[in-house]
């Protein structure tokens, strides 16, 4: 057994879940934050990572831009998003002057930060941590695993949309798992139908049913379809909490299955 000091401010996380995609433009922040959300609601406490150094929109998305981050003994402090600490987050996005800043960095130093990222920052006990990574299979996604490999992530969530282009490239995601030796936990198909505000029907504005393919072609779980809502992206634009104000959309019982999945392979009978 690893000890406890070995750990350090890591050593109070009890599993550690990427959030990954083979492309920019999936949903893959947006499903990072209702993962976050969806836990929440039944009791955990969730820790955020925000490692998508050139697109950190996680921060907006709850409500928290412009928030300070602060220094302990220890390192950095995150930014806790609701009172009760349930949910706390770290990102780029807190330490930019101003929020529009570009970060025009080559590789070496975001790999730097992305390393103090997950030695640094103080999160205390949480059941959860979730890292939400750049797209793609860079050097950055190298640095995270290579950092993150000692404390023995539970493994990753491969998010696509239904669309022949997005689900290529997670072929390619599914490789980089692979080689850095990253379990996948499964494939989630986001923006999978739309639904109809007024009527609540479902439509497939793209196609359907490409990302439960894939993962029965590459022997891995299918996790669900998250169809597209209006209600969920009016939440996630305004900072509320899309699982306690809209848990009658078509997207809660997706986003509740998924968490339910990831919680039952933590549980002693899914282990």
């Amino acid at each position: 057994m690893e000890a406890v000091g070995e750990r350090g401010n890591l050593a109070g996380v009890g599993h550690i879940l990427l959030v990954l995609s083979g492309k920019g433009g999936v949903g893959k922040s947006t499903i990072s934050t209702e993962l976050a959300l969806a836990l929440r609601h039944v009791g955990k406490k969730v820790g955020i990572l925000d490692v998508d150094l050139c697109g950190p929109s996680i921060p907006q998305m709850l409500k928290v831009q412009g928030k300070g981050v602060h220094q302990c003994d220890s390192g950095w402090v995150p930014v806790f998003v609701d009172q009760d600490k349930s949910i706390s987050l770290m990102s780029i996005g807190f330490l930019l002057e101003k929020p529009d800043d570009a970060v025009v960095w080559r590789g070496p130093k975001k790999n730097a930060l992305i390393k103090q990222f997950i030695s640094d920052v103080t999160w205390g006990d949480l059941d959860f941590l979730i890292v939400d990574t750049p797209p793609g299979t860079s050097d950055e996604h190298i640095s995270t695993v290579e950092s993150l490999h000692p404390y023995k992530p539970l493994g990753a969530v491969l998010v696509t949309t239904p669309q022949a282009v997005s689900v290529g490239d997670v072929r390619r995601e599914l490789t980089f798992c692979k080689k850095t030796g990253l379990q996948v936990i499964g494939i989630v198909e986001n923006m999978s139908g739309f639904v109809c505000p007024h009527c609540l029907e479902c439509t497939n504005l793209f196609s359907k049913g490409g990302g439960e393919e894939l993962a029965r072609h590459a022997g891995v779980p299918f996790l669900g379809c998250v169809p597209l809502d209006p209600q969920l992206t009016q939440s996630l634009e305004e900072g509320r909490d899309f699982i306690q104000e809209f848990p009658k959309s078509s997207a809660f019982p997706a986003l509740a299955h998924i968490a339910q999945q990831i919680l039952d392979r933590t549980s002693p009978q899914g282990s």
